[in-house]
């Protein structure tokens, strides 16, 4: 482990085994929260093995690998739609990938919300996932040994051969709240913005989301098993736009801004409808909620420490999306905790702003819980990773004393 001499140090054979043998004491971050204020960082990290996480929100950068079984006579496709929505097919004969938010080109727009979208690449996705019916359309240029030219057929999940999940930014460490400052009403990602900061919405679990609970990632890298979109998926690299360096961190390490991310894949097979949802937002396209649960192994009491984080201690900027988020200058208004976030309102210029989110607390919890299940059940070990993602070395003191009497 990167850093100092433990009191407490554990390994992930040691709690596999525990695992294994219905042992392991498993909790969830909420429950952390607790345990630390009671016992401390170091009993804590004594007693508990495994910390739980999840989070449950609009993931736009998220699709799908599908290889749908060779034709007869074969076929290279070039040109595909799935239910209308053009899927990438530059990659071999009959494989292609569905972007979450692809839209068909004759996608209908709404005269008074320009750009209202009802149909794209993660509704592809969901359907798929839930057993339904996909018209598969191709077109292709035909060669000797790919004479086919083109194709107009029925696919499901049962009938092709791969469906793999591959996300290349998920679960972002943190992220904006977005307001909007001007004198209109917008239609944005994160939700429609009332004029004059009529409203605020977020994105993010907060004391619940996985990388808040290992901010230097010191546990979750390169092959870490996670529960992803109902299934048992797994952690293939860091995503885009992976920036950890150089950011602004709260007095207890985590990053300020948006920060981590990672890149994800897992067997849609395996996949739920519940943690799998197509979007269809006002005024900007399609996106897709994608579940995402994260075991943290408690090997010592800083990583102990830091999945005792509270929304309280959690920070993120508030960004005006009317003028500052389009022309790519954004400067934070002001930081504010998860924990005003939560409670409803924000202060901002002397008023009082409502907030709302844009993602799910509630089915954060339910995954937190899932994969709990999943872990003392002995269904779900941990993984050590292969490589850990780039961040920077852990710098904050801990607070070994008792938290609470």
């Amino acid at each position: 482990m990167r850093g100092e001499n433990f009191k407490v140090v554990k390994t992930y054979e040691e709690i596999n085994e525990k695992i294994r043998k219905g042992e392991a004491v498993v909790v969830t971050a909420e429950e952390m929260i607790e345990i630390v204020e009671e016992l401390g960082v170091v009993k804590a990290a004594q007693e508990v093995d495994v910390v739980t996480t999840g989070t449950f929100g609009a993931m736009c950068s998220s699709g799908a690998f599908l290889n749908v079984g060779h034709t007869k006579p074969r076929m290279k496709m070039e040109e595909v739609y799935l239910n209308g929505v053009p899927a990438y097919g530059g990659i071999a004969a009959v494989d292609l990938y569905i972007g979450a938010t692809a839209l068909p080109e004759n996608d209908p727009r709404n005269e008074v919300y320009p750009g209202k979208f009802e149909y794209g690449g993660a509704h592809v996705i969901e359907e798929l996932i839930a057993g339904e019916d996909i018209e598969l359309e191709a077109y292709a240029y035909g060669t000797d040994c790919y004479p086919r030219r083109e194709i107009k057929k029925l696919i499901n999940i049962k009938t092709i051969n791969d469906a793999i999940l591959c996300s290349p930014r998920n679960a972002y460490q943190n992220y904006n709240v977005a307001v909007n400052k001007s004198s209109r009403t917008i239609y944005t990602y994160m939700g429609t913005l009332k004029p004059n900061f009529g409203n605020a919405t977020y994105s993010g679990a907060g004391q619940l989301s996985p990388l808040m609970n290992d901010p230097f990632f010191e546990t979750i890298g390169i092959g870490t098993r996670i529960f992803l979109g109902g299934g048992i998926g797994y952690v293939a690299f860091h995503g885009t736009q992976h920036f950890t360096f150089n950011v602004k961190r709260s007095k207890k390490g985590q990053p300020m801004e948006g920060a981590g991310t990672l890149m994800v894949v897992g067997d849609m097979k395996q996949m739920d409808t519940n943690f799998i949802k197509a979007a269809s937002i006002l005024g900007y396209g399609v996106s897709m909620f994608v579940g995402i649960g994260i075991p943290i192994p408690i090997l010592n009491e800083r990583i102990a420490y830091y999945t005792s984080v509270r929304d309280d201690e959690i920070f993120a900027p508030v960004i005006d999306y009317s003028v500052d988020y389009p022309s790519g200058n954004a400067k934070p208004l002001k930081y504010v905790s998860y924990g005003e976030l939560r409670r409803g309102f924000i202060e901002l210029n002397g008023k009082k702003v409502p907030t709302s989110p844009v993602s799910s607390y509630y089915k954060a919890r339910e995954i937190a819980n899932i994969l709990k299940d999943w872990i003392k059940s002995g269904k779900f070990e941990i993984s050590r990773p292969a490589e850990t993602l780039p961040a920077p070395e852990p710098n904050v003191k801990i607070e070994y004393g008792e938290r609470r009497g």
